[in-house]
């Protein structure tokens, strides 16, 4: 994957908004104002995902060049993934998971209702 591919990908996920609160430079991907994906604009090859915290530990170990601890992140829930050097499909996997972990932590009434303006 590349950058606009990347994007593309968090965008098509249902009720995802970017913006850039951290500079130019950054991307953030949002499920209704939380945060689920970051990724430089400039040094495009690397993503910031949230992750179930035993999943990113495996993750790291199988992955040790490619997935590590999240970078400016808890390093508890967040992996930095070098997408420009994994399968697409695992790439995509790992953003679903992260956006799926946003969605869960969202109260109930919250997950499928429409964002104000859809």
């Amino acid at each position: 994957m590349n950058v606009e591919t990347t994007r593309e990908y968090c965008l098509s996920l249902p009720h995802v908004t970017e913006d850039t609160p951290f500079g130019e430079d950054t991307l953030v991907f949002r499920l209704k104002g939380k945060i689920f994906a970051l990724m430089g604009i400039e040094q495009a090859s690397t993503i910031n995902l949230k992750c179930e915290p035993e999943r990113a530990v495996s993750l790291r170990e199988h992955y040790p060049e490619r997935i590590l601890p999240g970078y400016h992140m808890n390093k508890t829930h967040w992996n930095t993934v070098v997408y420009t050097r994994l399968p697409d499909a695992l790439v995509q996997e790992l953003i679903r998971h992260s956006y799926e972990r946003i969605k869960s932590s969202l109260p109930k009434k919250e997950r499928d209702a429409p964002v104000d303006g859809e």
